[in-house]
């Protein structure tokens, strides 16, 4: 069976097993998904991550992050543009998350980047997702 969405399938996992509680999750590799990931890392919702394996069989291993007290730091991850309905948006129509407590993950010409990057290379794309 061909997954339509792996992107969703990504934020699934991260979701589920954030609410959870646990460490680490796994996903099939892509670099998309790695870049991603790399959105996330900088803008400091989860821990590391790593690619294991060989083609065809890559896979990344992704280390949640948690407060002091156990409290998740994603608190909510949702898709918004899908394979069916793309929502892109320019860079004056970027909107800030949670009063600037979360982020949009956009794929821009310049690479996949978070919001706030997007403002600062003044470059708009397709929002991916919102994270916070």
């Amino acid at each position: 069976m061909s997954m339509t969405d792996p992107i969703a399938d990504l934020l699934t996992r991260i979701r589920n097993i954030n609410a959870l509680g646990r460490p680490s999750v796994r996903a099939p590799y892509s670099r998309i998904k790695e870049q991603i990931l790399m959105a996330f890392q900088r803008e400091g919702f989860i821990g590391e991550f790593e690619v294991n394996g060989e083609i065809p069989h890559k896979e990344i291993t992704i280390q949640l992050k948690y407060g002091p007290e156990g409290e998740t730091v994603i608190r909510r991850i949702d898709r918004v543009s899908s394979p069916g309905c793309r929502v892109y948006s320019s860079v004056a129509d970027l909107s800030v998350v949670r009063e600037g407590q979360g982020i949009m993950v956009v794929s821009t010409s310049r690479g996949i980047l978070s919001d706030n990057e997007a403002r600062q290379h003044n470059v708009g794309g397709e929002v991916i997702c919102c994270v916070y």
